[in-house]
């Protein structure tokens, strides 16, 4: 932001010297980038961040200047004759895109006479760095540099059937801008038109069309209020990007669109004469006063380490435009608090933080000192860091890496995984990002995607994780609190190795996160995975589930071009959570010697390691102390059709004795014994 000295001075008396000055913006908040001479005028280069639209005008500038050197704002006095016409009777405004546009407001000026503006107008103008044109369009240029609200004068006699509509882009349509480049038009542009076509991009830059020339005699002047994020878009997309959307995307002051209108109006009224119509037209709802923060003036000494007099305090607030009572306040009244009410041109004042940082920051960080006690109140970890603290530890030791992939996702990604539920996503009204609108339902799609990216840009074999919300929708006939969507923490994982070695990952994982039960699985179907390949998770004596792990479905991988195999896993964060014992709990164990049995059994080829390991543990005692998988091998000509053989090792130990072969024995026999009756097993001697 460039501002000038002798403009700064219309506004405030500047008692400090140059380096003071920029010092004491600096160390408020508004960084000193540089300063140099241009035609004999000083001109000061501030950083504004984007949260102080207000300083994007001499104006908000010289507001700080008085309140750091305790002094009075000068306003300019608005003074203008109004016509005996009604601005009504001459022009029509519509607004029909409020969510882009939720103030718009017209005045219109007749009989101007177009020519240069005054010396010392083009002077101010020239040295912040913006060119002159004619009086009317300077006049708009200036009052923006002055005090933040953008504004356009349009012609009057080219606005077609004295109508002006606010409304989204047609398909196809295409504007000239005044920088005579033809830009297209979207269903998510704010366009100013008349009643037949386009005649300026809303909060962006005018048309070619409408633009004021010599030949101008009425104008009409638009002082207005457009979303930021609108805003924004359309400026990104064309990449055009002008000082009026710069000031758009960082907010406008509500209150300060009319005193913007009617400041251009007494400008070109007595620049370039004129009459101005009776009244405004104002398509916006009434202004209300922001909501007040209550700020309790101990907070005050709390947080800064210092105490700071209420009338300090006071002067501090006031300055900057807060409405505040302090007449109560006395230095004793330790438990005081004060309701004080934000300006409307001060959009980052929300909450007693911030009303304390501002009176910090005005007061002075340097007056603070260095060995100020400051209160700390102790904190510990959330279960839930600690626990997902420990699970980043399994997975990158694992060698998985983390990722972390937007909330929003186009209909592709979501579409190709989805194994929570197959009701449809939520979407944004507007895309978020480009093409993405849904809302995701699982992590496993974007982590696929993730992949994908990794090998064609370097052809690395990225093993994924992500920890994140998904957003599943609610059922349709859901009422009260269960139609809401539920938002839940998911863990992610995709990888390129075989599906046990997966499965070995989640169980390490239970194991770190203390959670007791053996890890189930259970056959099911869903569109992305292969056939037969992907097993609902879910831990012994519990009923929910944990979540999914399965191979994904070939034709999928090969869209991705993907090479290989990829296997996926999602399971839910917060169950994880919920079930984990963080805190190791003490444990009997056994001083006598196990003994070890490795057991060989023909089954069908149907059983599953989980049916199997299920029957083990159900048939032998509590002295069954690990079970342990070793491996699978298939011989068709000595044990017949659709039937495998299965190697697995039992570690057998008692808490109380020394066990004895024949106690080992009786613990096979019932197992063997169990397994033959339930599954049709041979056991191989």
């Amino acid at each position: 932001m460039l501002v000038t000295l002798s403009w700064l001075s219309r506004y405030v008396d500047i008692t400090l010297t140059h380096d003071e000055l920029v010092d004491r913006l600096s160390l408020s908040g508004l960084n000193h980038e540089g300063s140099e001479t241009i035609d004999g005028e000083v001109v000061i280069d501030l950083e504004v961040t984007s949260n102080r639209g207000d300083c994007l005008g001499h104006i908000g500038v010289a507001r700080e200047i008085a309140v750091l050197t305790d002094q009075k704002l000068k306003l300019p006095t608005i003074e203008f004759q109004e016509s005996s016409k009604n601005v009504n009777d001459l022009l029509t405004v519509r607004n029909e895109f409020t969510d882009a546009c939720p103030r718009y407001t017209a005045r219109v000026i007749q009989g101007v006479r177009v020519g240069d503006s005054p010396e010392w107008m083009q002077n101010a103008l020239k040295s912040i760095g913006i060119g002159v044109v004619n009086n009317i369009v300077d006049v708009t240029n200036y009052v923006m540099m002055e005090c933040g609200q953008p504004l356009h004068a349009f012609d009057a006699a080219k606005v077609g059937k004295n109508t002006i509509v606010v409304r989204p882009g047609n398909p196809e349509e295409k504007l000239e801008a005044i920088d005579h480049r033809e830009y297209e038009l979207t269903a998510q542009t704010c366009v100013i038109a008349d009643a037949d076509s386009p005649m300026a991009i809303g909060g962006v830059m005018g048309g070619a069309s409408s633009e004021v020339s010599e030949q101008t005699t009425d104008i009409v002047i638009e002082a207005a209020d457009f979303v930021p994020l609108s805003v924004r878009r359309t400026a990104r997309r064309l990449k055009l990007h002008s000082p009026s959307s710069f000031r758009f995307e960082r907010r406008v002051d509500p209150r300060g669109i009319d005193w913007a209108s009617r400041r251009a109006c007494q400008l070109i009224t007595e620049i370039a004469g004129g009459s101005v119509a009776g009244g405004v037209i104002d398509t916006g709802s009434p202004i209300t006063d922001r909501e007040p923060v209550i700020l309790r003036l101990s907070q005050l000494s709390r947080v800064l380490g210092i105490d700071i007099a209420p009338e300090t305090v006071e002067r501090i607030l006031k300055g900057l435009g807060c409405r505040a009572d302090f007449a109560s306040i006395t230095k004793s009244s330790e438990s005081a608090s004060v309701q004080c009410v934000p300006p409307t041109w001060r959009h980052d004042l929300t909450r007693e933080a911030d009303l304390i940082e501002e009176v910090a920051r005005i007061h002075g960080y340097d007056k603070i000192p260095e060995d100020s006690p400051i209160p700390v109140t102790p904190s510990s970890k959330r279960p839930f860091d600690s626990a997902m603290s420990r699970l980043r530890g399994v997975m990158t030791a694992a060698g998985l890496s983390e990722a972390m992939t937007p909330s929003v996702v186009t209909e592709k990604i979501d579409s190709a995984l989805s194994p929570w539920t197959d009701r449809p996503a939520l979407q944004t009204r507007t895309a978020m990002l480009e093409g993405s609108r849904r809302l995701r339902r699982s992590l496993l799609p974007s982590l696929l995607q993730s992949r994908a990216a990794n090998w064609a840009s370097a052809s690395i074999d990225a093993t994924l994780f992500e920890i994140a919300h998904v957003y599943l929708p609610a059922a349709p006939d859901a009422k009260g609190d269960d139609a809401l969507p539920a938002e839940n923490y998911h863990v992610g994982m995709i990888m390129g190795e075989d599906f046990f070695a997966a499965k070995g990952i989640i169980e390490t994982l239970l194991a770190r996160l203390g959670i007791d039960g053996a890890l189930r699985v259970e056959s099911v179907e869903r569109d992305g995975f292969a056939p037969g390949g992907l097993v609902e998770l879910k831990v012994t004596g519990r009923d929910e589930t944990l979540g999914y792990l399965g191979l994904l479905d070939e034709k999928l991988v090969r869209s991705w071009k993907l090479p290989g195999k990829v296997v996926a896993a999602e399971l839910s964060a917060d169950l994880l959570v919920a079930w984990s014992r963080l805190v190791p709990q003490q444990q009997q164990i056994s001083a006598f010697p196990s003994i070890r049995r490795d057991l060989n059994l023909v089954l069908p080829e149907s059983v599953r390691w989980d049916g199997l390991s299920q029957i083990i543990r159900a048939a032998a005692d509590e002295r069954l102390t690990d079970l342990s998988y070793q491996e699978t091998y298939r011989n068709e000509k000595q044990d017949g059709a659709d039937r495998k053989r299965v190697l697995f090792s039992m570690e057998l130990q008692s808490l109380t004795e020394t066990m004895s072969g024949s106690d080992a024995d009786t613990i096979v026999e019932n197992v063997v014994t169990a397994c033959e009756k339930e599954l049709n097993a041979v056991l191989m001697r």
